[in-house]
């Protein structure tokens, strides 16, 4: 008998599945699923003890629809919730709010970095009652630096209620989200550069992402990005302040080939060579008008290198010729200059693209005359030769280029080149390791038999 309408549903649990059943497991995934439900739910296990009869699952709704004394209290509340749900402090939270559908929220953003591409699972209730804890969707890709809770009215569950159904209603919900973080994220670089300066030091690959895409963040944040430069790790804001003109690599390796000799020589180098970077510092002049920027190139490092004066070039000329000879092997060229630091003894300039051509070209050789052969000859074009540059300025090399025993040069100039392939930190063809390896024994060797 009822006093009053309503509905009593009874489970009986198979023998092998009762522990799903146990009070304390029955009231924590009513709390689980129906915490943010806007009608009162009770739990009565009979028993009338703690968390027994008339236990509420939902004492109170959900924190975004309670009033607070100040806004501080507000953040903290949504902060320390957040911290409940996820389990772990956000470095800020950010309200949902959008009518249109009866959404309300938070998203927390993320104290630390996440792998670029990685995509948390966002926490949806639909009408109060909790529908997924990972539902990917609905955010955009670029977002992957919070993590949201929200309750919505009009988002349609699929049929097994695991997740949502992909529609228009998703997709502008998707998009409104969006537009809530750009402008969270406005918001701080216009009013609060030390929470900016805080996300941007754990989320630049997420903005950096953004900024491709995004004509309005690319012109609040590109120049407080921090990239690698011959100048250390800055923004760009602070380095165009020294260099009018910025060279960009293509590649890390190329960077780490040429940054210590470009710092010394005054050029402002960034390294291109990560994701989004190339790009987004090639549209640095949009923001910086009086900014120039341009791919560096080895002509355009050795075009800054000084040239020997004619009587130090003759007097090295016959070392310069075996240690070219030593290393047509490599495809590489010698050359005689003076740069600074002077501890570094040589330069090895190459490309990525360059050393691709060369062992295509390669390759067509090996092949000449098959089909593989005549494909391979029909893309090969004229590849540019590495450039070992020596250092005049290096006591080593003022040495080596007197040395008048030929197979000495020629061990001395394999040698420069394996330490300076080393420096370059592209990985070394099982030839040059060998190179390395048989260099040194000779150098050795010949110490040795010197000292006997």
């Amino acid at each position: 008998a009822r006093p009053r309408p309503g509905t009593t549903v009874t489970l009986t649990p198979r023998a092998d599945a009762g522990e799903w059943t146990r009070p304390e497991q029955v009231h924590a995934l009513a709390r689980h699923f129906g915490s943010l439900l806007r009608h009162p739910v009770t739990f009565d296990d009979g028993t009338g003890g703690p968390g027994g009869t008339g236990a509420s699952v939902n004492p109170e709704p959900a924190p975004w629809a309670r009033t607070y004394p100040t806004p501080g209290a507000r953040s903290r509340a949504l902060a320390a919730y957040g911290e409940e749900v996820f389990g772990f402090t956000p470095l800020d939270t950010i309200e949902l709010d959008l009518p249109a559908v009866g959404l309300k929220g938070i998203a927390c953003v993320l104290p630390e970095a996440v792998p670029a591409g990685r995509r948390h699972g966002h926490r949806v209730h639909v009408k109060g009652m909790l529908l997924s804890e990972q539902a990917e969707e609905i955010l955009p890709e670029w977002a992957f630096f919070v993590r949201c809770v929200v309750d919505a009215e009009s988002l349609r569950p699929t049929a097994s209620r695991e997740s949502l159904y992909e529609d228009d209603t998703l997709a502008a919900v998707r998009d409104a989200l969006a537009e809530r973080l750009r402008a969270w994220i406005a918001r701080a670089a216009a009013s609060d550069p030390d929470l900016l300066g805080r996300f941007l030091q754990a989320h630049h690959l997420a903005v950096k992402s953004l900024a491709v895409h995004d004509d309005e963040i690319l012109r609040m944040l590109l120049p407080w990005l921090p990239f690698e430069t011959t100048d250390g790790h800055c923004t760009l804001d602070e380095f165009s302040r020294t260099h009018r003109t910025v060279l960009v690599t293509s590649s890390v390796e190329e960077f780490r080939q040429v940054a210590a000799i470009a710092s010394a020589a005054g050029l402002g180098v960034v390294n291109g060579g990560y994701t989004y970077d190339r790009e987004l510092v090639h549209r640095l002049p949009e923001i910086r008008p009086e900014v120039s920027v341009a791919d560096l190139d080895p002509a355009t490092l050795t075009a800054h290198l000084d040239p020997v004066d004619r009587e130090t070039e003759l007097a090295a000329a016959a070392y310069l010729a075996l240690a070219r000879d030593a290393l047509a092997v490599f495809d590489c060229d010698v050359a005689l200059r003076t740069f600074q630091p002077a501890s570094a003894p040589a330069l090895l300039v190459d490309s990525r693209e360059a050393r691709h051509e060369r062992t295509r070209s390669q390759l067509a050789r090996e092949q000449e005359g098959g089909l593989w052969g005549d494909i391979l000859g029909a893309l090969r074009q004229e590849a540019p030769r590495a450039q070992l540059i020596l250092n005049q300025l290096n006591p080593l090399v003022r040495a080596a280029v007197t040395i008048d025993e030929p197979e000495l040069a020629r061990t001395s100039a394999e040698a420069l080149y394996g330490q300076a392939a080393m420096l370059s930190r592209r990985p070394l063809r099982p030839a040059e390791s060998s190179l390395i390896n048989r260099s040194f024994l000779d150098l050795l060797a010949h110490a040795l038999r010197k000292d006997s």
